[in-house]
């Protein structure tokens, strides 16, 4: 896994194989980010990444310079990696937050302008929230 743009640009993350997670791939975060880039100045965006595993979309926003980036992931060993990973690229922007996706949502009052949720593929009874 690497970040693919700015500031830290080619920089590489590697995840613990301990993790069980699928991170989004590099094919898929620039099409995302050509998207959003081709549209918006992301740089002064406060950003929520749900369901954030390796941290992967929160340090491509944090890179692009986004003002604030709330990654929230329930697992523990995921938000120690996210975290580390953060405190080692020097993302100062990016805070990780331990909590459910939904518990989060249901108390949050932030205002954010992305948010961006890739929750797990095999989540059982996701239909059943309506976001």
């Amino acid at each position: 896994m690497r970040i693919i743009c700015g500031a830290n640009k080619g920089k590489k993350i590697t995840p613990d194989s301990r993790l069980a997670l699928r991170p989004t791939t590099d094919f898929a975060k620039e099409g995302l980010f050509n998207i959003l880039s081709s549209r918006y100045d992301i740089s002064s965006f406060d950003v929520l990444d749900l369901f954030s595993g390796t941290g992967s979309i929160s340090y491509e926003f944090a890179s692009r310079g986004c003002r604030a980036v709330h990654a929230v992931e329930i697992e523990p060993r995921h938000v120690a990696f996210i975290r580390n990973t953060a405190r080692k690229q020097e993302f100062d922007q990016i805070r990780v937050i331990r909590n459910d996706a939904f518990h989060f949502l249901s108390i949050c009052k932030v205002q954010y302008d992305i948010v961006f949720a890739d929750p797990p593929y095999d989540m059982h009874n996701i239909e059943k929230y309506q976001i």
